[in-house]
């Protein structure tokens, strides 16, 4: 089993590494352009944080319900939760675009930050979302694409079609920025063009797994009766449940996220700027954590649709001791080489020095998060999807209700140094809720399907 697991780990693990490089060659590229460059691709990355995670389903619901086909050997089906995604992904996909003007003037109101900063971070910020959020069918239909391959326990075709991406990404961002001067509209360009070139190269893999697999090459992927049937209410009513509770769970989520970006810079737009880069270590780890989390999407999904207790239980208990290994790696690899990490995303000796100040909820981030992340992929592929909504709307509460509370007892609001831990506090009471709540269920809501 623990073959298994890393066969469909390592693959993710380097699939997620290259996600956040998307965001981490952006901030790297402008961060030694300027503080502002820095904020701005801060806010901007949370705009698409904000559209994108909401629609985290179309790759989540999609691997977990493909899973649970795969196993039952239910090869139609699995072709029908494709299509299902994809022409979900399109739709909004077009909303977005229509959209883009009301978004961006929302970004305002949300991402405002202190009048006295001026208006360049903001205009800087808009600058990237107008030219990104063209990617946004690349996007949201390489998630679907994605979450299906997961499913078919195949990790690494993604893999590919992630580095493919991610080295496009680097090399158009680094010749718009550093050779046409183009600033952060190459930025954002050079996002667009990799986030295009990913969805080409994913559906040509597709072609190719249809027309390779013995269990599949009877079906073909563009098939107008396939679809009308994959379409169908009664086929899509499953399909919508499941991802209606991932939706909302992934709305608590992004809110969580989008609520820190903004309250940083109403503390300070230098505080922002930390945070954002203090975030990258917890984008790092999160990615890596849940390589394994998808694995366990997997394997679980496989094994409840196979009916299989015995290889299903082994499997979680083998996915949470992988965590607790990679949560002491990660920790002792942030204390032992955290200064030398800030210095990868920024030159800025003002933001370094800034950021010391909280370098110890780094080290605490993968002791609480490791459980949120591996339980998520457990839940999903057991599409047992209302326990992960319920325990996400628990633990958003409690990390508003601690950050207002203690920001208001503590009269943290005119102390930034004090505020700011006030907000790492709350983020770190969400993430340990997020897994505890969780683990709680297991045997409830994952083995009790077997029985």
């Amino acid at each position: 089993m623990n073959r298994r697991i890393l066969g469909l780990a390592l693959p993710n693990i380097v699939t997620n590494i290259t996600v956040p490089l998307l965001g981490m060659v952006d901030m790297a590229i402008v961060g030694h352009l300027s503080g502002a460059h820095v904020s701005a691709i801060v806010v901007g990355g949370s705009i698409f944080n904000l559209i994108y995670w909401n629609f985290g389903f179309l790759r989540m619901g999609t691997s977990g319900l493909t899973a649970q086909a795969f196993g039952a050997e239910r090869w139609k089906e699995s072709l029908k939760i494709l299509l299902q995604a994809c022409t979900i992904a399109l739709v909004i996909a077009l909303l977005i675009i229509s959209m883009q003007w009301p978004i961006a003037e929302a970004s305002k109101v949300i991402f405002r930050s202190d009048p006295s900063n001026g208006p360049g971070v903001m205009d800087l910020a808009l600058t990237y979302f107008f030219v990104r959020v063209w990617a946004a069918p690349a996007t949201l239909g390489l998630y679907a694409i994605k979450g299906w391959f997961i499913g078919m326990q195949d990790s690494k075709t993604p893999m590919w079609i992630a580095i493919a991406l991610n080295c496009v990404n680097i090399l158009a961002s680094l010749f718009f920025v550093m050779v046409l001067k183009w600033d952060i509209f190459g930025v954002a360009l050079g996002t667009v063009i990799a986030n295009y070139a990913g969805l080409a190269l994913g559906i040509g893999f597709l072609r190719r797994k249809l027309r390779r697999d013995d269990h599949l090459s009877s079906y073909r992927l563009i098939n107008l009766t396939t679809l009308q049937e994959a379409l169908h209410w009664e086929e899509m009513r499953r399909f919508f449940k499941v991802n209606g509770d991932v939706f909302l769970r992934t709305v608590c989520l992004s809110a969580v996220f989008t609520f820190i970006t903004a309250a940083s810079g109403r503390i300070s737009e230098n505080i922002r700027a930390v945070d954002g880069i203090l975030m990258m270590f917890f984008t790092l780890f999160s990615y890596i954590m849940d390589g394994f989390a998808y694995a366990g999407e997997s394997l679980v999904g496989r094994h409840i649709g196979a009916r299989q207790l015995r290889h299903l239980k082994l499997a979680v208990r083998l996915l949470i001791v992988w965590g607790l290994a990679l949560t002491v790696v990660f920790t002792g690899i942030y204390a032992a080489f955290g200064e030398q990490i800030l210095h990868i995303f920024t030159d800025k000796e003002e933001v370094i020095a800034a950021a010391g100040d909280y370098m110890t909820w780094v080290l605490v981030i993968p002791v609480c998060g490791f459980a949120a992340f591996l339980f998520d992929g457990i839940f999903i592929g057991a599409t047992a999807t209302r326990t992960m909504r319920n325990a996400m709307f628990v633990a958003t509460g409690a990390f508003f209700s601690v950050y207002y509370g203690l920001k208001y007892f503590m009269g943290a609001e005119g102390d930034e140094y004090l505020w700011n831990n006030v907000l790492w506090t709350a983020f770190i009471i969400f993430l340990t809720l997020r897994g505890l709540l969780q683990a709680l269920r297991v045997r409830k809501d994952i083995y009790a399907q077997v029985k």
